[in-house]
């Protein structure tokens, strides 16, 4: 198994990369900027290229996250043009790093009475920017954590937005189990439903990337609120987990933290996980 955690760039893309070898991580997720800001980096290319080539030498899998603000359902136009230059700048980033593809979270519907122009939105801003984007990386859609029935919380939206999108082998998909959990796409108790669903719509074969994350809430809740893996404060159990974790579609597939990291550490956290289901 490769698992690793969300990590910060504070000393750059190659301290990252050795933050996340120092604790013993196959894999590592980073903010490419400013979480809280579209505003677009320029960014220190020696730093990415030397990311990239530590990682290339250790056999670390990395991937980026979009800033907070980033949406694929921009309120107007303005807010579009900032969303499509800071994606573009995000996959610049992601992509001088070596890393496999920036995540973007699911679009948010925008009108109740027509459900339709939030994805026709979605799927145009996409467009626009996968027009213009020639690198190797790939944007990630990350399914929501609504409630169940709420936009991009069913894996027939994710791959459905994917095929109808002009170039659709530039977009590739993030598991949060988190969100999956909180909005009863997967409840525990419905893998095998969910592992057939997803290969029936070969979900699975552009799947780049798991959000390992437990849930304070139980599922149908719609609530994004993550848990540690083995904490009490968790409603997804350990054997829960494990039919997701040991089902031949994950293998070789990065399973990253974005477990809270104070109590224990991602660091504690991972040696947990590598004591359960193998170090990768």
């Amino acid at each position: 198994m490769k698992f690793g955690s969300h990590v910060s760039i504070r000393d750059g893309y190659l301290g990252a990369a050795k933050q996340a070898a120092a604790m013993n991580a196959a894999a590592f997720q980073y903010f490419p900027k400013n979480p809280r800001s579209l505003a677009v980096k320029d960014f220190n290319r020696d730093d990415t290229m030397l990311c990239r080539d530590f990682c290339t030498e250790q056999g670390i899998i990395s991937i980026s996250h979009t800033p907070y603000p980033t949406s694929l359902t921009p309120a107007d136009d303005e807010k579009r043009k900032q969303v499509v230059e800071s994606l573009l700048n995000d996959l610049e980033i992601t992509d001088a790093c070596g890393s496999v593809g920036v995540v973007v979270h699911f679009g948010k519907r925008i009108d109740d009475d027509d459900p339709l122009v939030s994805y026709q939105l979605m799927i145009a801003v996409l467009n626009e920017v996968l027009s213009q984007w020639k690198g190797e990386c790939k944007i990630l859609l990350e399914n929501n954590a609504g409630k169940p029935g709420s936009m991009g919380t069913t894996l027939e939206e994710l791959v459905q937005v994917r095929s109808l999108c002009d170039q659709p082998e530039k977009i590739g998909f993030c598991l949060d189990t988190c969100h999956a959990f909180a909005s009863g796409l997967w409840n525990g108790a419905n893998w095998k439903e969910v592992l057939e669903k997803g290969t029936e719509l070969e979900y699975f074969n552009h799947l780049e990337a798991v959000h390992f994350n437990n849930s304070k809430y139980d599922t149908g809740s719609g609530k994004d609120r993550h848990a540690t893996i083995f904490g009490d404060d968790g409603y997804i159990t350990e054997e829960q987990f494990d039919q997701l974790i040991k089902a031949p579609v994950m293998a070789g597939i990065p399973f990253i933290l974005e477990t809270p990291k104070e109590t224990p550490t991602h660091e504690t956290e991972l040696k947990q996980l590598h004591r359960k289901w193998g170090a990768g």
